[in-house]
């Protein structure tokens, strides 16, 4: 199953704002939810996907593991739960979330966990979350790369992780972009702007398809039914060598996701 290049994110997102936020995406062509257990949103996002009246085959449904789930006897149980609160027999991808902090639960072990949750059919595909090289390196050596749909990092016009995206892609590990907007400071910013003039399209628009572009998956969050509309148009929108060279210039390390106790040693 080919990763989707453009879904819904869901982070921060709760209850009716939830619902409403996947019911409009949906209604404008999203067949992509990312959520997460530690989310606390996977009941209210299977209630929407039901209420949609979409077949369950036409949706990519992802959800990670959190950190407190990751021992084998935790792991599978918790997918179950998940799964039962999206109302579905299966999702299509499931994730590590962050790796275990301290490493208290081997990255072995957990990866181990979530094969056998794929060869039980809970699961389509699996992958990892914020993983650095070293943990990468682990989590194949563990499951093998072809067994990593993806690794989702944080990776925006100001921090380009190209490290870390560079060699996934060379052990074809697909990424996915999270928090690519910046929190949206990156709308704000001078260069977009002006890319975003000549282009006639949103600055938002441009860095979506600067992600786009280098082959990332993006999912984008919103409340609002123009700017989850606008986002999607992103896919149309081709920047030039010059567009492209000038966002790379942006780039400054700027991580905004590192929380104390959960983040790894970043690359």
């Amino acid at each position: 199953m080919t990763l989707p290049a453009f879904g819904l994110g869901t982070f921060r997102l709760k209850d009716d704002v939830v619902i409403a936020s996947v019911k409009t995406a949906l209604e404008l062509g999203y067949r992509a939810i990312d959520t997460a257990q530690i989310y606390d949103n996977e009941a209210a996002i299977g209630q929407a996907l039901e209420e949609s009246g979409i077949a369950r085959n036409d949706i990519f449904i992802t959800t990670k593991i959190w950190t407190e789930n990751l021992s084998r006897e935790k792991l599978i149980p918790s997918l179950k739960e998940s799964l039962k609160k999206l109302r579905t027999g299966y999702v299509d991808l499931t994730l590590i979330h962050w790796p275990s902090p301290g490493d208290a639960v081997a990255v072995e072990e957990f990866m181990h966990a979530l094969l056998e949750a794929k060869k039980e059919g809970l699961t389509r595909e699996i992958g990892i979350s914020n993983f650095t090289i070293p943990l990468m390196e682990r989590a194949i050596a563990a499951v093998g790369a072809e067994h990593i749909a993806t690794n989702q990092i944080e990776l925006s016009p100001y921090l380009q992780n190209s490290n870390v995206a560079a060699w996934a892609k060379s052990h074809g590990i697909h990424i996915t972009s999270y928090m690519t907007l910046a929190y949206g400071e990156a709308l704000k910013d001078e260069t977009i702007a002006g890319i975003a003039t000549k282009h006639q399209a949103t600055p938002a628009q441009v860095i979506l398809a600067w992600a786009l572009a280098q082959g990332y998956a993006v999912i984008p969050s919103s409340t609002k039914r123009e700017n989850l509309e606008s986002n999607l148009r992103a896919q149309q929108l081709t920047l030039d060598n010059d567009d492209m060279a000038a966002i790379a210039a942006l780039d400054r390390n700027q991580r905004l996701v590192s929380p104390e106790g959960l983040a790894p040693q970043w690359d």
